[in-house]
């Protein structure tokens, strides 16, 4: 079925007089699905499925609205041809608003997606992909532009606390079992070996950093893969992908190694931050999601 073609042009109220007149700080739409080109390592860039938001401010009190599907056009297929940087959106936030024709000289673009990279095993010789969600936030307007990057990272964190009294209660049961005696190398081998060698074991749970940084004028990539390297070598647990026997005991090995209160990660976190020339500011929160408590362990931290 063919549909008649229109002799007459469509009409417009949007370019109507508005009827309370006041300027608006945001308008646009939310949860725009897009493709978009990123970077992911030495594989090259790929093409990833994401969310936008995007919104322009209504310098003009008496219109009665913007240009919406200017906006959501000028996205659909601007951020897939070339690799996500600042160059690209620069440009197609200076469209956005060109896109406007006087209505607006500010334009915020918030776009969310999964990186997904491949993560060795620590042991075994194996890997797996793990996905970290990332938020990129970006404002173009008469004093520039402006680029922030959200990134969370999940790992490991094995209470000091619970670790000590596990400690003192294998040392107890060692006294009792060993009563005075002085035993050999390979008999307190053989008794650290066994189920009597494990009086306790420490608390430990899966624990996420989420980090906020606003990134330096002149960084044009965006970090994902080197923040995600930094953070996980700087927490020393990440949560890991492909794990055999070998892998696992490794893992443990870690926590043992790393025992961390949220305050001793947060620490950890805002030390990678403060020493990246490329931030700006950061604003790091890491969680506990407790293993032996009802609620989480929280501790944030900004520089």
């Amino acid at each position: 079925m063919s549909i008649p073609a229109r002799t007459q042009s469509l009409p417009d109220v949007a370019g109507d007089q508005a009827q309370a007149a006041r300027l608006l700080d945001w308008v646009g739409m939310a949860r725009i699905a897009l493709p978009l080109q990123v970077e992911a390592g030495e594989g090259g860039p790929v093409t990833v499925a994401a969310s936008a938001d995007v919104g322009v401010n209504l310098v003009d009190p008496d219109a009665r609205g913007i240009h919406m599907s200017r906006l959501y056009l000028h996205l659909q297929d601007a951020l897939s041809s070339e690799t996500l940087g600042r160059r690209s959106l620069h440009r197609v936030l200076q469209d956005c608003i060109d896109s406007q024709r006087g209505l607006a000289d500010r334009v915020q673009l918030t776009l969310r997606y999964d990186q997904m990279l491949r993560r060795p095993a620590l042991a075994s010789g194996h890997s797996g992909w793990k996905s970290y969600p990332v938020e990129i936030d970006a404002v173009l307007g008469p004093d520039g532009l402006a680029l922030t990057l959200a990134v969370a990272v999940e790992y490991s964190s094995t209470c000091p606390a619970s670790a000590a009294l596990s400690r003192q209660l294998n040392a107890d049961r060692f006294a009792r079992d060993f009563d005075g005696a002085a035993p050999d190398v390979e008999a307190t081998r053989a008794w650290l070996a066994s189920p009597r060698g494990l009086a306790a074991t420490p608390h430990a749970q899966r624990s996420r950093a989420d980090v906020r940084l606003v990134l330096a004028d002149e960084v044009e990539a965006f970090p994902v893969l080197a923040l995600v390297d930094a953070l996980e070598h700087a927490l020393g647990t990440p949560v890991q992908t492909a794990v055999k026997r070998e892998d696992e005991q490794a893992f443990a090995s870690l926590n043992a190694e790393n025992l961390m209160f949220c305050e001793d990660a947060a620490r950890r976190v805002a030390a990678v931050l403060a020493a990246d020339p490329h931030v700006v500011r950061f604003d790091a929160t890491v969680s506990h999601f407790e293993s032996l408590h009802a609620h989480d362990a929280v501790a944030r931290v900004r520089g």
